[in-house]
């Protein structure tokens, strides 16, 4: 008897003040953070040359990148297209709102002169920067998991019905049924009744039915081999005794009656 592995204990739940810490919290710092950085970032802007009301849209523009980008890079899979260039982008965006705060406070606290050609061209470059790597990031597409493959079409060319005469008003005579003697069949070799045709829903039908004429009911892997042979991929066996074997017994109930192929121990003995 197998030994059973010892569970291992749950690990305590926290207290409530901490998970209320854990969930409040955060909103509560996201939010802080913003209002904190939205007066250097306004008066970067104003350095640049952007009056109000404009001015105010540097916040959301360097603040709102930073989140969208790093929300982008940590929910994409790895190796998905556009993970690369959202945390490219995210990191981008947060050296861009730490710089907007240390240059507002070097220029406020007179450590620093705002009137400089390159800190105007940086700023400048801000919005359009950001508006064309949101755009990128929304053009590219999020990868889904992989369909399975369809499988491969099956073609069987069914067999055309045979005509059948029309029956003659009178039974033809004694000596008319004899057959001539170059029409019989050889000694030895018996005469399979013709078998009927049927349309199966499933085509795979059609490659499994000669298994019957054997005079066996045919097993999982006669007709996985079978199917193999003929270059059809082969379903499992619930599909194979389920679906095809059934679907050919229903239109021939005889069938299901037929001994299964002896084993070479059952022949042995």
């Amino acid at each position: 008897m197998a030994r059973q592995k010892p569970r291992t204990p749950a690990p305590p739940a926290a207290p409530w003040y901490a998970r209320l810490a854990t969930s409040a919290g955060r909103p509560a710092v996201l939010a802080a953070t913003l209002v904190m950085s939205m007066p250097g970032e306004y008066h970067v802007a104003r350095f640049a040359g952007w009056s109000d009301p404009w001015a105010y849209g540097m916040p959301f523009s360097l603040s709102a990148y930073a989140g969208i980008a790093a929300v982008v890079a940590a929910t994409r899979p790895k190796g998905a297209r556009g993970r690369f260039s959202a945390t490219v982008g995210a990191a981008f965006a947060i050296v861009l709102a730490l710089a907007a705060q240390v240059v507002a406070h070097l220029v406020n606290t007179g450590h620093m002169d705002h009137n400089q050609a390159w800190l105007i061209a940086v700023t400048s470059m801000v919005p359009p920067a950001v508006l064309a790597h949101l755009l990128h990031l929304a053009a590219t597409p999020v990868p889904t998991a992989d369909a399975e493959p369809a499988p491969a079409a099956v073609t069987v060319e069914r067999a055309e019905a045979v005509p059948v005469p029309p029956m003659p008003a009178e039974p033809p005579a004694v000596e008319q049924l004899e057959r001539a003697p170059e029409l019989e069949a050889p000694a030895g070799e018996e005469q399979r009744p013709e078998r009927p045709t049927f349309q199966y829903a499933d085509p795979r039908c059609a490659l499994i039915r000669p298994l019957y004429d054997e005079g066996y009911r045919p097993t999982t892997t006669e007709m996985r081999a079978a199917l193999i042979a003929a270059n059809v991929p082969a379903p499992g066996g619930s599909t194979l005794r389920g679906i095809i074997r059934d679907e050919i017994e229903r239109h021939e109930p005889g069938l299901a009656q037929l001994p299964a192929r002896p084993t070479q121990l059952h022949q042995a003995g």
